[in-house]
């Protein structure tokens, strides 16, 4: 099975309960959309753990293409490459686990993932006159990242590939913390095949609304773990 989620911030530990809500195992695989890092508790230990699974498949959001700019700006003046990595490990509360291995992989993350049926973004994807989608490679960086207007409920691509992202919480939208699936026009609400949606937004807010969920693309069924608060 395939599962996708965006912006985990952090939260290490509701991240493992979500793994082991979908039974996940070796033959499924996990694509991760970016916001890895930050204001959750536990950003280092999360990002070693999906580094080191061989079916976990992750993109950089925007905090991940921030935190890089600040590495690179520290880098271009620096003398002392340890100083470097303890004004880095700064930047989190777990930050004593950070090493150069688990910098250099958040350098190699790539800006988005391009399947058969869907495409993974961060924030979103620009969009021509017609309402066809700018391919990804065509997008720079920063809209990659940073869009604010692809999450608005207007923007409904009707050619082209279904877009997963999340970036902007969901529940700015709806006041829910639930995954938004957005059908084309004339599919059926409820199916179960990616292709007819037009797009899926996956940011549940998870560092304050304490709710991680992801979508199984097999099916497009939903699954949701919450703190005990």
């Amino acid at each position: 099975m395939e599962y996708c989620l965006s912006d985990i911030h952090g939260c290490y530990s509701l991240f493992c309960r979500l793994l082991e809500e979908i039974r996940f195992g070796g033959g499924d695989t996990l694509y991760v959309l970016g916001d890895i890092i930050d204001k959750g508790p536990e950003s280092v230990r999360l990002l070693r753990l999906l580094f080191s699974m061989p079916n976990a498949y992750c993109i950089a959001g925007n905090h991940e293409y921030d935190f890089l700019k600040y590495y690179r700006g520290l880098m271009r003046h620096a003398r002392d490459y340890d100083a470097v990595l303890e004004t880095l490990r700064g930047c989190f509360p777990d930050g004593a686990l950070l090493d150069w291995e688990t910098v250099d992989e958040i350098e190699r993350l790539p800006y988005f993932i391009g399947k058969e049926q869907w495409i993974g973004v961060h924030a979103g994807l620009p969009c021509h006159a017609d309402g066809t989608l700018v391919p990804p490679k065509e997008a720079s960086v920063e809209q990659l990242v940073y869009d604010r207007r692809f999450k608005d409920p207007d923007v409904l691509p009707q050619r082209g590939k279904c877009v997963l992202y999340g970036h902007t919480p969901v529940r700015y939208l709806t006041e829910r913390d639930e995954i938004l699936l957005y059908p084309r026009e004339g599919a059926r609400r409820g199916s179960d095949k990616i292709a007819d949606y037009c797009k899926i937004h996956l940011d549940m807010m998870t560092a304050k609304s304490g709710v991680l969920g992801c979508i199984r693309l097999d099916d497009c069924r939903c699954f949701y773990v919450r703190e005990n608060r």
